[in-house]
C-alpha cells in the first residue's frame, strides 16, 4: 500500500516509501508497482478546510484496501455534530460511514475517542462539555486499532490547524501519530492557496505527505482544469485521484 511519488516542488519529503500516480494523467513520470510495504499501514486524512469530503475519501480508501484483501478500519479521533442514540451514546454520521466501509470491529471509544453534540469547532464543544481533549488518549486508541487491523485510516477534523485544546492543534496530533498524510483538496475558488499553505505546514513538521486527492466540491467551479493543473505542478506528492462532482472516488494505488 506504499506510494512512490517523485519529489521536486512544494511538500517534498525525504521519505521514498511511497508509490502511486494521479488518475487524471499527472505530468510526472509514473512509478513501477512495488511489493506492499506493511510497515506503512496507516494514513492520516487531512483536509484543506471543513466540508471538503474527507469522510467520503477516507471511506473510499478503506473500501479500496478491503477490496484488496486487507483488514481495514477507520478512525475519527474527534467528532462534533453528533446525535443522541437510543442508549444515550453520541452517534456521528462520519463515524458510521467509516465503520460501514471497514471490515474490522472495534470498541466505539477507540474508533471515536471524543464525540460532542454541538456542530461547532471541537475545542469549543469540548470546553462546553467540560472535557479536556488529550493527544495521548487519541494515540492510545490509535495504537489499539493498529493492533487489530492491517490498515488504519485516520480522518481529521476540519483543516490542519483545527484546535484540539488551548495549546495543541490537529497538526500536533499528526506529529504525534507520525503516519503518512493524504491531503484532500476541496476544489473551489481559493483552493490553491489553501492547498499550498497546508502542504508547506506538513513539510515544515517533517511529516510525510504520501499524496493528495482533488475533490470537486463545487459542481460548476470555474477553471477547474486550470486550477488542477497548477496544483499538480506545484505539489510534489502524487495526485492519487481526481474526484469529479458526485462521482466515485477511484485510486491508482498499488495495493
Amino acid at each position: 500500500m506504499a506510494f512512490h511519488p517523485s519529489y521536486s516542488k512544494v511538500g517534498a519529503s525525504s521519505s521514498r516509501e511511497n508509490d502511486g500516480e494521479c488518475t487524471h494523467e499527472c505530468s510526472r513520470p509514473k512509478a513501477a508497482p512495488t511489493k506492499i510495504n506493511m510497515s506503512t499501514k496507516s494514513y492520516f486524512i487531512i483536509g484543506t478546510d471543513t466540508n471538503v469530503g474527507k469522510t467520503y475519501i477516507a471511506s473510499a480508501l478503506i473500501q479500496h484496501f478491503v477490496a484488496a484483501g486487507f483488514k481495514a478500519i477507520g478512525m475519527k479521533p474527534i467528532a462534533s455534530g453528533c446525535e443522541l442514540g437510543a442508549n444515550g451514546e453520541l452517534i456521528n454520521d462520519d463515524v458510521l460511514a467509516l465503520n460501514a466501509a471497514g471490515n474490522v470491529q472495534a470498541p466505539a471509544d477507540r474508533i471515536n475517542p471524543y464525540a460532542f453534540a454541538p456542530a461547532i469547532a471541537p475545542h469549543i464543544a469540548a470546553a462546553l462539555a467540560g472535557v479536556h481533549m488529550q493527544i495521548e488518549v487519541i494515540q492510545q486508541a490509535y495504537t489499539q486499532l493498529a493492533e487489530l487491523a492491517e490498515v488504519v485510516i485516520v480522518e481529521g477534523a476540519g483543516g490542519f490547524f483545527v484546535p484540539i485544546n488551548a495549546t495543541q492543534t490537529l497538526a500536533d496530533l499528526a506529529v504525534q501519530l507520525n503516519i503518512p498524510i493524504i491531503l484532500v483538496v476541496g476544489m473551489k475558488l481559493g483552493c490553491i492557496n489553501h492547498a499550498l499553505l497546508t502542504v508547506e505546514a506538513i513539510q515544515a513538521r517533517g511529516l510525510n505527505l504520501a499524496g493528495w486527492v482533488a475533490n470537486q466540491i463545487e459542481p460548476n467551479m470555474p477553471m477547474f482544469e486550470e486550477n488542477l493543473a497548477y496544483l499538480k505542478q506545484r505539489i510534489s506528492a502524487p495526485c492519487l485521484s481526481v474526484v469529479q462532482w458526485q462521482k466515485t472516488a477511484k485510486f491508482d494505488l498499488y495495493s
